[in-house]
């Protein structure tokens, strides 16, 4: 049970990333003016969808907790790093952000690292 506490942390971490970004991407650049500044960032508070951005956050939290109560933290930390990696997926395959040499490095250097971690327990 605890590995499916960890898994839904990392799925709610995730969904609320690419659903902020999605949304963020539709509403447009962030406007100069102060008080633009505010009106823009009140619309997307009240957006449904980044409200359940605000609302995955406090799920993945609350599936990060139980986790805590079944693994020392220092084992179930690094399976957080899977969010980079998925993220990372999910961006170029939804929002078509590039991919590089230097990112897939990065991410195949946190993979091993999660392997190494997870041979500890």
């Amino acid at each position: 049970m605890g590995y499916l506490y960890i898994f839904g942390t990392i799925f709610f971490t995730v969904y609320g990333q690419i659903v902020l970004k999605w949304k963020i991407d539709k509403a447009g650049q962030l406007p100069e003016a102060l008080t633009d500044k505010l009106y823009f960032l009140l619309q997307l508070l009240l957006n449904p969808w980044i409200l359940s951005g605000f609302l995955s956050a406090f799920f993945a939290s609350l599936f990060w907790m139980a986790a805590m109560t079944k693994f020392n933290i220092s084992y179930a930390y690094p399976f957080m790093s899977l969010s980079f990696v998925l993220v990372f997926l999910l961006s170029v395959i939804i929002f078509g952000d590039p991919v590089t040499v230097q990112k897939v490095v990065g991410l195949s250097l946190i993979v091993a690292g999660i392997i190494v971690t997870s041979q500890s327990l």
